[in-house]
C-alpha cells in the first residue's frame, strides 16, 4: 500500500516513520513546504517532497496532517490531480460530512485521530467513516492497527478522542513528570528517576492492554492491608488526583467545543 501524507509537522512525520519502522508493505511519501527539516526521514526510505502531488496518483491513502485553514488550499491543489481516493483527514473540527463536500464523491472521506506515539507503534488512533465509505476505510484501519491500537469510533466522539487519545499523551507525561519529581526528592538522581518512572507507566499500561480487564483489579495486586501502597493512593486522592485529572480532560474538551 502506498501511502501519501500532506503535512510534514509532528504528526506527518511520526506517522511516516511508524510505517516505515513497523510496516514493511507501505511506502511513504510525506510532503511540506520546506522539507530541509525531514530530509533525514529519506535515510528510513521516505520519500520527501515540497510537491502536495508528487506522486499522489498513485496512493492508496491519502492522509491530511495539516492545520484547518489549510484545507481549502491544499485540496484545490491536489484534487485535480487525483481520482477515486481514499482521504484521511486528522484536520481538527473537520467533519466527515464537511470534508465529504470539498472533495466530491468520487473520493472516500475517513477521519482519524492519532497522536505522535505512532511513530512507536503505540498510537492510539481513533477512526470514524459513514458506512458507505466502510469497504474503503479498511486501510486505513488495518495501516494504523500497525501503528497500535485502531478504534472506530462514532463521529460524534471525535473531539473527546482528540482529548483522551491526542492531548492525553500531554497529561500522561506530566504524570511520570511529577512521578519523576518525587524519585529525585527520595533519593534518586533524575535519569533514573525519569527511567523508573517511564518504565512503570509503560509496564502498567502493557498489562491494561494484555488482559483487558478494569484497572482496579490489578491495582488490587499491589495494594496491601496497612501497606504504603495504599497509604500513597489515599493521599493523592485526599489532593484531588483522580477529580483534577476528570477535570482537566473535561475542560480541555470545552475548549475545543468552544
Amino acid at each position: 500500500m502506498k501511502v501519501h501524507i500532506i503535512g510534514g509537522g509532528n504528526l506527518g512525520v511520526s506517522i511516516a516513520l511508524g510505517i516505515a519502522k513497523f510496516s514493511t508493505t507501505n511506502q511513504v511519501t510525506v510532503t511540506r513546504r520546506n522539507t530541509s527539516s525531514i530530509l533525514y526521514l529519506e535515510k528510513l526510505g521516505v520519500t520527501v517532497s515540497t510537491d502536495n502531488t508528487h506522486h499522489i496518483q498513485e496512493a492508496d491513502v491519502v492522509i491530511l496532517t495539516i492545520k484547518p485553514y489549510q484545507v481549502n488550499t491544499v485540496l484545490a491543489e491536489i484534487l485535480p490531480a487525483i481520482s477515486n481516493k481514499v482521504i484521511a483527514s486528522a484536520v481538527s473540527g473537520l467533519s466527515i460530512e464537511a470534508l465529504q463536500k470539498k472533495i466530491g464523491d468520487t473520493h472516500h472521506a475517513v477521519r482519524i485521530m492519532p497522536n505522535i506515539a505512532s511513530q512507536f507503534g503505540a498510537s492510539a488512533t481513533c477512526i470514524a467513516f459513514d458506512e458507505k465509505n466502510k469497504e474503503n476505510a479498511q486501510n486505513v484501519v488495518a495501516l494504523f492497527q500497525d501503528l497500535g491500537t485502531a478504534p472506530i469510533i462514532d463521529e460524534k466522539l471525535m473531539d473527546a478522542a482528540t482529548v483522551l487519545a491526542a492531548s492525553g499523551t500531554a497529561f500522561a507525561l506530566r504524570y511520570i513528570r511529577a512521578s519523576m519529581q518525587a524519585g529525585i526528592e527520595i533519593g534518586f538522581d533524575w535519569k533514573t528517576a525519569l527511567a523508573i518512572s517511564a518504565q512503570t507507566v509503560k509496564g502498567a499500561a502493557e498489562m491494561i492492554l494484555e488482559e483487558n480487564i478494569h484497572p482496579e483489579q490489578l491495582i488490587d495486586r499491589v495494594t496491601t492491608p496497612q501497606g504504603c501502597t495504599i497509604a500513597g493512593l489515599n493521599e493523592m486522592e485526599m489532593h484531588g488526583f483522580s477529580s483534577s485529572l476528570i477535570r482537566g480532560i473535561k475542560t480541555s474538551l470545552k475548549q475545543i467545543k468552544g
